[in-house]
């Protein structure tokens, strides 16, 4: 697993998903740090691997990216670690659009290109 902090080409995503689940790489989002964490075998490693780093749990979404994918295709608001009832948030997906916004913006800050 990767903490992503700074630029990571869509070539080394590519790489990545290829060696592990074929099309995809699952990642886990800090909306607060605007960093993510790639490359685990379950969000919730990803996740306790945020946590252990100082992420609060409330700030943490899971997605997978498909970097084989256009751009606006690319991102999958799609994990277990998204059920919170106690948010609002009753699926797995990323159900507040201002929140799937800010990840975006990070996924797009974040993955060249």
């Amino acid at each position: 697993m990767k903490i992503i902090t700074k630029l990571i080409s869509l070539k080394a995503l590519q790489k990545i998903a290829s060696d592990s689940f074929g099309t995809l790489v699952k990642a886990v989002v800090d909306v607060e740090k605007e960093i993510m964490v790639i490359d685990g075998e379950l969000h919730a490693d990803e996740e306790a691997l945020l946590l252990k780093n100082g992420s609060q749990q409330k700030n943490l979404w899971g997605i997978n990216l498909y970097p084989g994918l256009k751009k606006d295709k690319m991102v999958e608001f799609d994990s277990m670690i998204n059920l919170r009832p106690s948010e609002k948030n009753f699926s797995r997906n990323v159900e507040n659009q201002k929140t799937r916004e800010k990840i975006l913006k990070i996924v797009q800050k974040l993955v060249k290109i």
